[in-house]
């Protein structure tokens, strides 16, 4: 007899407790499921960068507002859905890393990469104001290393990774912490 409920792979296992992660916000956290499924569809061994942008991609919206208009969207979307149909096959035998950057954590179920992406955007969440880490710090964090499959997507569909960078870096400042500090009664001192 068939057991009713499937075994969920190590995949599963491993990247089912990363995405309740309380120092991920919604998006990332909404995102980070959707990879995961999207890996185990796909039949990768990994969650990996090319994953989580696409991810990102479908559940953040700020995310997509930081893309040069409809235009680089369409084109980044396509190129990430021709991945998911064929595109990544060469990827499958492989693990995301590139070496540049030491391995920290290891976390099974996640490239390298994708692993080191997921720590590098709660802290830049932490550093920026204490909160969850939204999406674009994980967008960020996934296009840092420029051998990471998610760069290699974004460079084929023609976005320059370092304007992306700026653009959102820029944003990012935008919705930090104003002037001046926190006064006694819990206002901005301006």
């Amino acid at each position: 007899m068939q057991p009713r409920i499937p075994r969920q792979s190590p995949l599963d296992q491993a990247a089912h407790g990363m995405y309740d992660d309380p120092r991920l916000g919604a998006e990332p956290a909404a995102a980070l499921a959707a990879a995961r499924r999207r890996a185990v569809r796909d039949g990768d061994r990994q969650i990996d960068t090319a994953h989580l942008l696409h991810s990102l991609l479908e559940h953040d919206s700020q995310v997509r507002a930081a893309f040069d208009g409809g235009p680089q969207l369409a084109r980044l979307l396509g190129y990430l859905v021709q991945r998911s149909i064929g595109y990544g096959l060469r990827w499958q035998s492989g693990v995301e890393d590139s070496g540049a950057l030491p391995v920290v954590t290891v976390v099974e179920g996640f490239s390298p990469l994708a692993a080191i992406a997921l720590e590098h955007a709660c802290v830049r969440a932490v550093l920026r104001d204490g909160a969850p880490a939204r999406g674009v710090d994980l967008l960020v964090a996934i296009v840092e290393d420029p051998q990471a499959r998610a760069v290699e997507v974004l460079t084929r569909a023609g976005v320059d990774v370092y304007e992306l960078r700026a653009r959102i870096e820029d944003g990012l400042i935008e919705d930090g912490p104003t002037e001046g500090g926190p006064t006694e009664d819990g206002g901005l001192d301006r």
